[in-house]
């Protein structure tokens, strides 16, 4: 009887939490044909066991069935569309801003268009409608989007997204899980001047106020951060920096999170008592900060896990019962799905809460282990060291590295992470009376966000920062979890007993450790080159075959193909610098410009593979797709009309033209006639470069006069040449070519055309790498030899 009694009262205790779960388990469960089936079976199971449970048991019967109502409900409403229909033709929307995104190709936004329908129909244009759209132009500059609330009009082709080929994430499954099943390419698109009203028009007004204040009297770049650290909107911040917090494991400061809400809480705890007000009053100010700071932020996953937690414990502090950490983890987890039942799906959303349960199960370990260090330095190693190895699994199976920079990094930023926040805070409050004062407190927190954004670039640029490892599937992930879970229970987690009993000596071991952790990244980094400050593009010599490098200020790096095997292409790209790429090109699938790229994807990490042997048969191709895939690389397929952009770059695909879908490539087509021919742009600087395809390929496209032609196919005789060369005019031309190789290349055709038509010649196996530079006085073409 005791036993029972003893059972009892456990499942007293846990109650709310299994009841909870319950819930949780039917939101996530909702697609299922029989959502309710875990429920059932759990309902089984204690009646069969638990005696005087089945309360409880029907308890979690009836938990599960309403989460799996409402998870129904919910997803009904976020897959209904009345666009989808219209996909296909112009369009006229007008509806409100609600997001800004990230700039890629142009300017992109969201839109929640409130009317609309076909163009040049004024009863369909005025069709009233609520749905959200994903508008993107190329005709906006990024940085004059209107601002979240403002109504605008805009005309375009509607289209539903569509995965392409080679694809390695899946953008419109994403886009659909947010509620957006069109886009809009929109034309013409401009602000009707009107602004959203009631309480959404309120917190509109307020995060005006706020951006102003955050952002008051700091330069671009750091205006950027510090939105980005304070108020989550990250799409103004540049892609070399973004890249560079990847690398250093401090991409999290730049998403709102249970730090902004823990710090937003303890500074509005001494201002709300300065303000006179007692306890329960500071606690219901706190609350209210909370439930305006989280729309405020944008209500993404991370902010809503965040303000539901800290919610909750302020609730219960208002109602003086004690707070249970991990009853608040799963409320979060309940109101984030029963927002978007597929929450759980975004890499986002997991890697948020796999930091929370990381933090409540392994910190406490940790921190006993860390006692020799001061407290404040000791508890935040240890919150870094829990989130970084909970996380790390994810990070690998959806991005394909893990930074091994994120301790240092992160114990380096540690002192400024909460002055930038609590400085912003204040800002942005302020900001609400006047702007003046915000312009004075952000001159205290420059120096913090420099100085983040400094560490964040030194521990980027080691070679060792990031480790390229991919984990190969679910379950692969499902088993690391359970044996850091397994480690966990058993409490075998390494530590240092030894302690210090002097403060000062325990502050002299604090930076002693905090210098040896970064004096392996500043060793690693010593010998390295730096990547240029100024556009580059270098011509490598790499034999008999094509890699060309495109380097642009902010770390930015390109490459184009990657010559033959063992070309060296990879020491190539580390004497300059680059220890990531934007995107790697591979024209098309000739081992001459493939065959190394095996080696740039085994050792160097790479965001995106342009792959123009899409379709090919060939083999080596084969093993680098397999490759960039298990490298967690993003895989798109090249075709006209296609546009990259790293930092200032851009390249713009000419050809090939897209394929129809379903069309096979033929097999015994010349993979010369498919392959990808760029323009590369830069800060009015063109660079032709065509791959192998001749004139063939170039005489039926659309080109423009550029600086530098990097000649087809090596130099091969081409009687289109020299009608190309009074297409492009070209100032310099540059032949990558191998001594003494046994096709005759470059031929003496050619080489008379291009002393014609095509400026300063360079050759390759004469000259080595040629590099153009653009400096002050415009580009300077300069040979290694």
């Amino acid at each position: 009887m005791s036993g029972r009694v003893e059972l009892d009262q456990k499942l007293a205790v846990y109650r709310p939490h299994v009841v909870l779960a319950a819930f949780v388990v039917g939101l996530v469960g909702c697609e299922l044909p029989v959502p309710a089936v875990g429920g059932l079976a759990a309902c089984a199971l204690l009646v069969a066991t638990g005696g005087r449970s089945r309360f409880l048991a029907l308890a979690i019967a009836l938990a599960t069935l309403a989460g799996a109502l409402l998870g129904t409900a919910r997803l009904a409403a976020i897959d209904r569309s009345e666009l989808v229909p219209m996909a296909g033709r112009e369009v006229v929307l007008r509806g409100w801003v609600v997001k800004r995104e990230r700039a890629v190709h142009g300017a992109a936004f969201r839109l929640r268009a409130t009317a609309g329908g076909p163009a040049g129909d004024p009863a369909g244009e005025a069709r009233p409608l609520r749905e959200l759209v994903q508008v993107r132009t190329r005709s906006m500059d990024p940085g004059r989007v209107p601002g979240i609330g403002a109504e605008v009009r805009a005309r375009g082709d509607l289209a539903v997204p569509e995965r392409r080929p080679g694809d390695d994430f899946d953008y419109p499954a994403y886009l659909r899980r947010a509620g957006v099943h069109v886009v809009l390419h929109a034309n013409e698109v401009a602000a009707t001047g009107r602004r959203r009203g009631g309480l959404t028009g309120a917190v509109d007004s307020v995060r005006r106020r706020a951006e102003r204040g955050v952002t008051a009297g700091l330069p671009p770049r750091l205006a950027a951060l510090a939105a980005g650290m304070v108020l989550g909107e990250d799409e103004r911040i540049d892609s070399g920096m973004r890249e560079e917090f990847n690398r250093s494991g401090l991409a999290h400061l730049l998403a709102v999170s249970g730090q902004n809400v823990t710090l937003l809480a303890i500074l509005a705890w001494p201002l709300l008592a300065l303000a006179g007000l007692g306890r329960r009053g500071r606690l219901v100010g706190t609350l209210a900060l909370i439930a305006l700071y989280v729309p405020l932020t944008g209500a993404g996953p991370s902010i809503v896990r965040a303000g539901t937690m800290g919610a909750a414990g302020v609730v219960a502090a208002l109602a003086g019962r004690p707070a249970s950490r991990w009853y608040a983890l799963l409320l979060a987890a309940a109101v984030s799905h029963a927002i978007d039942p597929r929450a759980w799906q975004d890499a986002g959303w997991q890697l948020s809460f796999a930091a929370v349960v990381g933090i409540f199960a392994g910190s406490k370990p940790l921190r006993r282990r860390l006692g020799f260090l001061p407290d404040t330095l000791a508890e935040g190693t240890a919150l870094t060291v829990a989130a970084t190895l909970a996380t790390a699994p994810l990070m690998s199976f959806h991005f394909g590295q893990v930074s091994l920079a994120s301790l240092p990094a992160n114990v380096a930023a540690l002192p400024a992470v909460a002055p930038v926040m609590w400085i912003g805070m204040l800002s942005a409050g302020v900001a609400q009376v006047a702007a003046w004062p915000a312009t004075l407190l952000n001159a205290l927190a420059a120096y913090a966000v420099a100085y983040v954004a400094a560490v964040a670039h030194a521990c980027a640029a080691s070679r060792l920062a990031v480790w390229s490892f991919a984990l190969p599937s679910a379950a692969a992930l499902v088993a690391v979890y359970a044996v850091l879970g397994v480690a966990l229970a058993a409490r075998r987690l390494p530590g240092i007993s030894r302690r210090t009993s002097s403060p000062r000596a325990r502050w002299v071991v604090a930076v002693a450790l905090a210098a040896l952790a970064l004096a392996g990244l500043v060793a690693a980094r010593r010998d390295s080159p730096h990547p240029p400050n100024r556009f580059t593009a270098t011509f490598l010599d790499v034999g008999q075959g094509d890699a060309t490098l495109l380097q642009a200020p902010g770390g930015h790096a390109v490459l184009i193909d990657g010559g033959p095997p063992g070309s060296g292409v990879v020491d190539g790209l580390h004497r300059r610098g680059v220890t990531a790429l934007d995107a790697v090109v591979l024209t098309h699938a000739q081992e001459d410009h493939q065959g190394g790229l095996e080696e740039v994807l085994d050792r160097i990490p790479v965001r995106l593979l342009l792959d123009g042997g899409a379709g090919s048969r060939n083999a080596a191709h084969a093993r680098i797709v397999a490759l960039a895939l298990r490298r967690g690389t993003r895989m798109v397929t090249g075709a006209a009309g296609e546009r990259l952009r790293a930092g200032g770059l851009l390249l713009d695909v000419l050809s090939p033209p897209l394929r129809p879908p379903g069309e096979r490539l033929d097999p015994g087509e010349d993979p010369n006639l498919r392959a990808i021919v760029l323009v590369a742009s830069y800060a009015g600087v063109r660079i032709f470069l065509p791959a192998d395809a001749e004139s063939d390929v170039t005489a039926g496209l659309s080109l423009p006069r550029v600086d530098v032609l990097k000649v087809a196919h090596h130099g091969s005789a081409d009687e289109g040449l020299p009608d190309l060369l009074q297409r492009l005019h070209p100032s310099a031309s540059v032949i990558e070519v191998g001594a003494g190789n046994r096709y005759g290349h470059p031929a003496p055709e050619a080489l008379r055309a291009l002393t014609v038509g095509g400026g300063r010649v360079f050759r390759t196996d004469r000259e080595g790498d040629v590099r153009l530079v653009l400096g002050p006085k415009g580009a300077l073409m300069t040979p290694e030899r």
